[in-house]
């Protein structure tokens, strides 16, 4: 595919290999391979085990805890641009640390912007990434971004549920657009829960803003962190009369206390991505892949198509 002259290469951070693996599958072709090498501290160094000269680099790896994983992106894409790659694209499933979007008290950093200065300067040309938490993110970069939306994927999956009185809800105020979209395309209404947080993951008291009563309620979020919004909602609209409560997060973080929260809740199933590889803990979780929606995105952007008509939202 494409030019013999700059020929594309895909390449992994090592905790996102799961995925890259099938993204590059789906593209039609393997893995390039590198080497990582660590010193008894910790220090690790990284180098491709074959050229990159003149070749479009997409170098794939989602940046959750803990930060190495992020500096093994920042290498990786170091060592393409010392060893000549003619573009290097970073793909990034999950984009670690973009709730730190704004200053929301005295004296913080913007961690997401710094984040994205640091992608800038490492040498990167393009980002690709799915579902950032705040869509401003786009804007703390001065190269092209990408954003796509896992709902390509995920409402296919509800349409093919057939479930009656579907009803779309959002988790917290911040999340009510993205709910409304998910809303618009399934032709469904819209529910909104208030909450108000003592402390962070630490929710006060919340209230739900809407009807529920006998309908098959689907809450729609960007990630699970440790589960207790979704977990706290889920269970005031089981009491204010809902047949069922589902969960659609793109981002599978569950950490701390979050898998014995879903399995203790009314919650009938949770279904998220793959962009973070997760613990088979819960019988509740449904995994769907996102390696197909990356593997086209990459031969487009390859290509020079056009990418416009591969967003749902």
């Amino acid at each position: 595919m494409g030019s013999t002259r700059n020929p594309i290469k895909i390449f992994s951070g090592r905790e996102s290999e799961y995925l890259s693996t099938k993204i590059a599958k789906a593209y039609g072709q393997e893995l390039g391979k590198t080497e990582l090498r660590k010193f008894s501290d910790g220090e690790f160094e990284i180098a491709y085990e074959e050229s990159v000269r003149g070749a479009h680099v997409f170098i794939i790896q989602s940046t959750f805890p803990p930060a190495e994983n992020l500096m093994e992106l920042l290498f990786l894409i170091d060592a393409a641009k010392r060893a000549s790659a003619y573009k290097i694209i970073a793909v990034i499933p999950y984009f670690g640390f973009a709730r730190q979007d704004r200053k929301d008290k005295p004296r913080c950093s913007i961690g997401a912007k710094l984040v994205a200065n640091l992608l800038t300067a490492s040498g990167v040309d393009r980002v690709m990434t799915l579902d950032l938490h705040a869509d401003q993110i786009q804007g703390f970069f001065d190269v092209p971004v990408d954003h796509l939306y896992a709902s390509a994927l995920f409402v296919p999956y509800l349409r093919d549920l057939g479930l009656e009185n579907m009803v779309i809800a959002a988790p917290d105020m911040g999340g009510a657009k993205r709910a409304n979209a998910y809303a618009s395309f399934l032709g469904t209404g819209l529910v909104v829960s208030h909450k108000v947080r003592k402390a962070e993951n630490v929710i006060g008291n919340m209230t739900v803003i809407g009807d529920v009563e006998d309908m098959n309620v689907v809450i729609i979020d960007d990630m699970v962190d440790t589960a207790g919004t979704v977990t706290k909602a889920a269970e005031i609209m089981m009491q204010q009369g809902a047949r069922s409560v589902r969960v659609v997060a793109t981002h599978p973080i569950l950490s701390g206390p979050a898998y014995d929260r879903i399995n203790n809740s009314p919650i009938t199933e949770v279904i998220v991505s793959d962009s973070i590889p997760i613990k088979p803990l819960s019988d509740k979780i449904k995994v769907l892949s996102v390696a197909d929606i990356f593997a086209d995105i990459i031969g487009s952007v390859y290509e020079h198509r056009s990418i416009s008509t591969s967003f749902i939202m």
